[in-house]
């Protein structure tokens, strides 16, 4: 029985990081190459690099991948620190897609919904590579192409998530995880440290909380414990913007330690308020577990970006120190040892 349910639950979060993963690299290929020069042409106030990293990161479905992408940018001195600020708000807002996504139920159609985007996909082929049917204009070959792909991957989610769904009885069934449960009920501490930690060993906010909204709507998973789970994983997702960050400069540092200092910053001012919030969630999605978790993530997330979002009016003087220790720390460098 147990191993049975361990395979299930691993198989179902191997489909919804390999859906999200898909998606990701679809929506890269097809937009990735423009979008190092919107974020840079989008971030002259700190509001329009907040709209730039939301919407990069929903067109994305990773804020992750924003994220290291800005790390990047400011590492070759293409963007300014304190407009990277902005768009770091924008891409806890922009991942919150994907969860909302999951919340409207549309998981009994995951096979449906792949297998239209694989007929899709093989049109282009046949069109394309193929030659048996006329040949598309490039533009709407490649927006079918990638799309289709895109579409692919969430039809996998779409089907992970439904997986972690049919093995909640068997785990409500469990004594070992009905304890388990019952501790992080008790003490909401462990279901933060093991969102945060899960989400850090995954690299992937969305797929953690998926997972909980999966669990919840079985009924396997309490909607506290599923918020507390979220407030972890938004620390945990920062994990992958340190690794990216220290083999640059101290600038790509700067956005990494920023990211942790807004998440950890809002992990800790909300988990006093926990209740207050899955009550907030509960008056949009009456009766809905996975639901609730979705939108107490979002909640979560704007309330942090908004509340934070002045602050990065105020960096352009800190950027602008920044800067300047960037340049003295690289004369320090490129001057010759004295004799």
């Amino acid at each position: 029985m147990l191993s049975s349910i361990l395979a299930a639950s691993v198989f179902g979060l191997a489909l919804l990081l390999f859906g999200m993963k898909i998606m990701e690299a679809a929506l890269r290929q097809w937009a990735g190459s423009r979008l190092p020069a919107v974020l840079r042409r989008s971030t002259s106030t700190p509001l329009r690099g907040f709209a730039a990293g939301t919407v990069s990161s929903a067109l994305l479905q990773s804020g992750t991948a924003v994220t290291v992408l800005t790390i990047g940018l400011v590492n070759s001195r293409l963007l300014p620190l304190a407009s990277s600020f902005g768009i770091i708000l924008g891409t806890n807002v922009g991942t919150c897609l994907t969860t909302e996504l999951m919340s409207l139920r549309l998981h009994r159609y995951g096979f449906p919904i792949a297998a239209a985007a694989v007929c899709v996909w093989l049109l282009t082929a046949l069109s394309g590579e193929m030659r048996a049917l006329p040949r598309m204009p490039r533009r709407l070959s490649d927006a079918l192409r990638y799309g289709s792909a895109a579409l692919g991957g969430f039809g996998l989610l779409l089907v992970g998530f439904a997986v972690l769904q049919s093995i909640g009885p068997s785990l409500m069934e469990n004594g070992a995880f009905s304890r388990l449960m019952a501790a992080a009920e008790s003490r909401p501490v462990w279901g933060v440290l093991g969102g945060a930690a899960l989400t850090a060993l995954v690299h992937s906010s969305a797929a953690v909380i998926g997972m909980s909204m999966g669990l919840a709507g079985a009924g396997a998973l309490s909607p506290a414990t599923g918020v507390a789970i979220v407030l972890g994983a938004n620390v945990g997702t920062c994990f992958t913007g340190l690794l990216a960050s220290l083999g640059g400069g101290r600038g790509g540092r700067f956005v990494a330690l920023a990211q942790i200092a807004l998440n950890v910053s809002g992990a800790l001012l909300f988990y006093p308020l926990r209740g207050e919030l899955l009550a907030s969630a509960a008056w949009l999605a009456p009766g809905d577990s996975a639901a609730q978790i979705a939108h107490a993530q979002t909640l979560f997330n704007v309330a942090c970006s908004l509340l934070a979002l002045p602050l990065a009016y105020a960096l352009p003087r800190g950027g602008e120190r920044w800067r300047r220790l960037l340049r003295r720390g690289g004369d320090r460098r490129q001057r010759p040892p004295a004799a």
